[in-house]
């Protein structure tokens, strides 16, 4: 099913959303990568805010290539989410809701999305260029010293996607592989 939402990503929303759906994201998202998420958890760990509310924050893995003269962002495209699984369970809660990314999840990290009512987002690797045109302005937050990996706040408009993973735990990846394995099955009995 194809969804256009507008951010933040409440709980509500968020537990609307199917393995499978084709979601174009409106709003604010944040960037970080593990160094920032390392920082982050860090100073949670000492009782110290982060550098953005996490309520309902919708978090993109990517470390963006700097910005050509007239654009916002340079290509910006998703980066490997396992390396984030560390840290994932941590910001769900205090909130986050939403990580984009690509490549398969831990247990530990379903579990807290099927917790907290998170969504596992997946971009198009590959295709960095072409994401960033659905960003729609950039602000450096927090971090600058992690260069690529510093923190920011971009605001994006229908910013495509698909739901990998949903908040009840039914995963893309793994049905999409069994429906394929099944449709072979099916073909060489035939």
């Amino acid at each position: 099913m194809e969804k256009h939402i507008m951010l933040p990503l409440t709980e509500e929303l968020a537990r609307t959303l199917r393995a499978g759906d084709t979601v174009y994201l409106t709003g604010t998202i944040y960037t970080s990568r593990d160094a920032g998420h390392k920082r982050m958890c860090e100073a949670l760990a000492r009782g110290e805010q982060i550098p953005f509310d996490p309520a309902d924050a919708t978090i993109y893995y990517v470390g963006p290539t700097p910005a050509r003269p007239g654009q916002v962002i340079g290509s910006a495209g998703p980066t490997t989410s396992g390396r984030m699984d560390a840290y994932a369970p941590t910001m769900m809660a205090v909130g986050a809701r939403g990580m984009i990314g690509k490549g398969a999840r831990l247990p530990e990290v379903v579990e807290a999305m099927k917790k907290y009512g998170g969504v596992y987002f997946g971009a198009i690797g590959g295709a960095g260029a072409l994401l960033a045109k659905c960003i729609k302005k950039c602000e450096l937050i927090a971090y600058e010293d992690l260069g690529a990996e510093a923190l920011r706040k971009l605001y994006v408009e229908d910013f495509p996607t698909v739901v990998i993973i949903d908040s009840e735990g039914r995963n893309l990846y793994e049905e999409g592989r069994a429906a394929y394995l099944h449709d072979r099955k099916q073909t060489a009995e035939s």
